[in-house]
């Protein structure tokens, strides 16, 4: 059932926490789930949630502060002492969640806390873990996982399972290896329980399993878990030797983590800031792309100053300006996030750039056509100006067709050059729409007009 937080909760919890009453704090939050615990810290005070989470015990603390977002947690990891850090807290954690931990802590408190954890095996994972590059899969795979030797009997192998699976969560597979840590492949329980306890683990294994590379990107991850319907997938080094194990919430977390960032690209947010971050950096995130909206504004200025003597003698042209421009930024960014997000996810129906330009062409005109005879039957009953109600039903065809073109090739061409493609969906796509549409617009009016 779904915890529901009030603000009566709230002021309980704050009242609690100002009597230094612990025993009903610690009641309270033992039927609460760990999200649900972050949640609340949420809603206190720093010295409020640093006194509410000191409470908690074990895995459940450890899964708390997993919970807490990383902007919270950098500044809440701060306060703390690094032996607090370590015996409280990391020890209990896999070790993919442990060097996420300990990978946003400042260099000197990160080599404290490496210092202070006691089991020297999982200090061991996480050194080696943070070798890797964040986004690859070796920066996401976890250690622990249940491996068994080709050459064991099924006696011994159940023998090892049981004193392995203490420290695995989840056992979603049992991984195959021989000499040197070889993978070999993955071995069904229901097989492993269902056969002689003399038979070798040789004759029972799945040789045909798909995995990746340490060195293989997060996206490549994310869409080959996607497309086998994997809950967890091996990770092997450039020799073949089993490295760890990648699970379906680390590639949730990946996935809702590349949302974020470009849902906030698309907003016109440069750079990974949160809500929390110095008002500074807010301003550099946000800068880059409003600097661009003014040079957008200054240059459509200059064009309809260049239109001006035209303008004074048609005022009827000016009438349909915003028009022109909303449409060819909102045709500009559906095709665009329309591309994005086939790359996204991978979509491979359509290989090549002609194919996508022209299935998104043929799309854009009928699209356009509908739009352009829909305008010219307004203004051919309402305006009651034939140069006016061509101009303005000719000019918006061909801007949705152009803003439509350009918004879908310029994200496959960023894609091409290794460019997040989510940058062609932001105010940079729209201002540039904004401008070639009213150029667009005022050269079919000047045609029809007659101008200079």
């Amino acid at each position: 059932m779904e915890f529901e937080i009030t603000k009566e909760y709230i002021d309980r919890l704050k009242i609690l926490i100002a009597e230094d009453n612990s025993d009903e704090l610690k009641a309270t939050m033992e039927p609460l789930h760990p999200a649900d615990i972050a949640e609340v810290m949420d809603d206190l005070s720093m010295e409020e949630a640093k006194y509410l989470y000191l409470l908690l015990e074990g895995e459940k603390a450890s899964d708390v502060l997993i919970e807490i977002p990383e902007h919270d947690r950098r500044r809440f990891l701060k306060v703390l002492p690094p032996e607090l850090i370590a015996s409280k807290f990391i020890e209990y954690m896999d070790s993919d969640d442990a060097a996420d931990i300990v990978a946003d802590l400042d260099e000197d408190l990160k080599k404290e806390v490496l210092k202070e954890i006691e089991d020297t095996e999982q200090a061991g994972d996480i050194v080696d873990l943070l070798e890797y590059e964040e986004d690859s899969a070796g920066g996401i795979m976890a250690k622990e996982l249940v491996s068994v030797n080709e050459n064991w009997t099924v006696a011994t192998c159940l023998k090892e399972i049981s004193k392995q699976a203490e420290e695995v969560d989840e056992i979603y597979y049992v991984y195959v290896i021989y000499d040197q840590q070889r993978f070999k492949g993955i071995l069904s329980l229901k097989k492993l329980i269902l056969n002689s306890t003399n038979m070798k683990i040789s004759n029972l294994y799945n040789p045909e399993v798909i995995m990746v590379r340490t060195g293989t990107r997060q996206e490549e991850v994310a869409e080959i878990m996607d497309k086998y319907d994997l809950v967890a997938i091996p990770v092997v080094d450039d020799i073949g030797r089993l490295k760890g194990r990648i699970t379906f919430d680390d590639v949730i977390d990946f996935v809702r983590e590349e949302a974020e960032r470009d849902y906030q690209m698309i907003s016109g947010i440069a750079g990974d800031v949160e809500p929390d971050d110095k008002a500074w950096e807010l301003i550099k995130a946000r800068f880059p792309w409003l600097l661009i909206g003014l040079l957008g504004g200054i240059l459509g200025a200059l064009v309809l100053g260049n239109y001006e003597a035209e303008l004074n003698s048609v005022t009827e042209l000016a009438f349909f300006i915003p028009l022109i421009a909303a449409m060819a930024g909102n045709v500009g960014v559906q095709s665009s996030s329309i591309v994005v997000q086939s790359i996204a996810s991978g979509v491979k129906d359509m290989d090549t750039t002609g194919k996508r330009l022209l299935k998104e062409l043929m799309v854009s005109f009928a699209t356009a056509a509908i739009f352009a005879i829909l305008i010219f039957i307004y203004n051919f009953f309402v305006m009651n100006n034939m140069e006016l109600t061509l101009s303005v039903s000719i000019s918006l065809f061909i801007v949705m067709l152009y803003a439509s073109f350009f918004g879908t090739l310029i994200p496959l061409l960023l894609n091409r050059l290794k460019i997040d493609p989510a940058l062609a969906t932001g105010p940079f796509i729209t201002t540039m729409n904004d401008i070639l549409g009213l150029f667009i617009y005022f050269g079919i009016g000047k045609m029809f007009f007659e101008f200079l």
